[in-house]
């Protein structure tokens, strides 16, 4: 038997963790290529993580709760010699295994095969094969061994114990990257390098293929702040857990006392907690509010329902109210813009990707419908229907949350009147639609119960100016008060 290990896959996005929310698995559960073993929770979406080869569960690494660093292995499975896919993580070898055995599957090159992603991320074809690196004196490939040579470990910072056997010849000086190769790092790595302000090309890789990884970018800004003494003098360790170590397991709640609660905020929550903060102290926020009279879109509504050309389809307020945004962006197409920091530059979009907001157990996130504008009712009811399902099963990818325009939040399915909405990050404009109720109102000269509602629209200024964003408000109301300027301004 072979002990195979499964690592938290690399999500791309410039995410670097994810937290385990369920296992499917226990050890000793028989799994096969592709099955599900876990749910994860990025900061963007849950989504579910299939296994890469056949074999029996060995051992889970962390329990339910507990946020893993990507590229942490987090389950090793049982396999049959030779079996399983060696195009993710090389099968590590018992405790009981001689060292010349490792040393020689190491040097054996891995069959292209399967790469374990995230579900809705896609696999990158070229990420299976990497630049062939020439080896060098001092690099691991040189010495014939799998830890880093000591002028590597000097240079990084790090405090691997060297005890050669017999004199070693004098440290030969190893070039952090070859000149003119750009430095092979996965995209947490080159973040994190980014943060810490650690330049890669300097950074001794110790990874499998010459990779640059975590360790070697903690170890060297380590080296950066104490420089290692001398080559002969190992430098002090750099505290960091293996991945392999068992974890503590995080709580999702911890209580302080009897009068209090203390709820970790991870996730989505946190993800949206920072960008509404972002958001607020970034765009100028502007926002206007009409009560209008919205019988003959209820009337509508109900019209819909009946016709038979859109049967099976789910016909709603939403969906006139969303058709009568779009209405207002044709008339209005100013407000479909962004802000462009760096370049100081309003971009205007030709294309609406409406976003709605949708509360699910997870937080507030607001996925869009990509080119809404070009939908017919029919095809905006159904993309309605799987987006707003899709959210509350946890399911959103990261990419149905990219590159929005416009959204809609409907505040009045909790009862809410109107509200202030804050925008969401990189677009111009959000709606807040209120509750829909009967109220006393003047139509043709008599007071009569009307079913009216308030919209409340926020808007970034440096964007839409007082005029603009008002005609637009104005827009939406006129066609939610005369549902038939969807024909006649369309």
């Amino acid at each position: 038997m072979t002990i195979r290990e499964f690592k938290m896959p690399d999500v791309g996005e410039g995410l670097t963790e994810a937290e385990i929310l369920k296992w499917y698995v226990q050890p000793g559960d028989t799994v096969t290529d592709g099955q599900v073993v876990c749910e994860v929770e990025t900061a963007k979406a849950a989504v579910e993580l299939p296994i890469p080869f056949d074999g029996v569960v060995h051992a889970l690494l962390f329990e339910e709760g507990v946020t893993v660093d990507v590229g942490q292995v987090i389950i090793s499975v049982e396999t049959a010699p030779g079996a399983g896919d060696a195009g993710e993580a090389a099968a590590v070898a018992p405790a009981e295994a001689a060292p010349a055995a490792a040393v020689a599957a190491e040097e054996e090159p891995a069959p292209e095969g399967r790469q374990p992603v995230l579900v809705g991320y896609g696999v990158s074809t070229a990420s299976t094969k990497r630049r062939p690196r020439k080896a060098a004196a001092g690099t691991p490939a040189a010495n014939g061994t799998g830890a880093p040579a000591p002028a590597v470990a000097a240079r990084n910072g790090s405090a691997a114990p060297v005890a050669p056997a017999a004199p070693a010849a004098p440290a030969v000086s190893v070039p952090a990257q070859p000149d003119g190769e750009r430095p092979l790092a996965k995209p947490p790595v080159r973040k994190l390098a980014k943060d810490l302000g650690i330049d890669l090309a300097v950074v001794v890789p110790t990874g499998d293929g010459g990779i640059v990884t975590r360790e070697d970018v903690h170890a060297a800004a380590a080296a950066a702040i104490a420089p290692a003494p001398a080559a002969v003098v190992p430098a002090p360790a750099v505290a960091a857990a293996p991945a392999a170590e068992a974890p503590v397991p995080v709580p999702q709640a911890v209580e302080a006392s009897a009068r209090e609660t203390r709820i970790p905020v991870k996730g989505v929550r946190k993800v949206t907690a920072q960008a509404m903060v972002n958001s607020a102290f970034t765009a100028p926020h502007v926002t206007e509010f009409i009560t209008l009279d919205v019988t003959r879109t209820m009337k509508l509504v109900q019209e819909l329902k009946e016709d038979p050309d859109l049967q099976g389809l789910r016909i709603n307020p939403l969906l006139l109210i969303a058709k009568a945004v779009l209405v207002a962006i044709r008339r209005n197409p100013d407000v479909n813009a962004s802000w462009d920091e760096a370049a100081q530059e309003i971009v205007l979009k030709h294309y609406v990707n409406l976003g709605i907001a949708a509360a699910t157990p997870r937080g507030l996130i607001v996925p869009n419908i990509k080119d809404a504008h070009a939908k017919t009712l029919g095809e905006l009811s159904t993309a309605l229907s799987g987006l707003v399902a899709t959210a509350r099963d946890g399911k959103t990818s990261p990419a149905d949350m990219q590159n929005g325009t416009i959204t809609i939040t409907n505040v009045g399915v909790f009862g809410v009147d109107t509200g202030t909405p804050i925008l969401n990050p990189g677009e111009s404009a959000i709606l807040a639609v209120g509750a829909i109720k009967l109220q006393p109102w003047v139509h043709k000269g008599k007071v009569k119960a009307r079913q009216v509602t308030t919209l409340a629209l926020s808007f970034d200024h440096r964007l839409i100016d007082g005029e603009l964003g008002s005609r637009f408000l104005a827009d939406i109301a006129a066609v939610l008060e005369h549902p038939r300027r969807l024909i006649t301004w369309s």
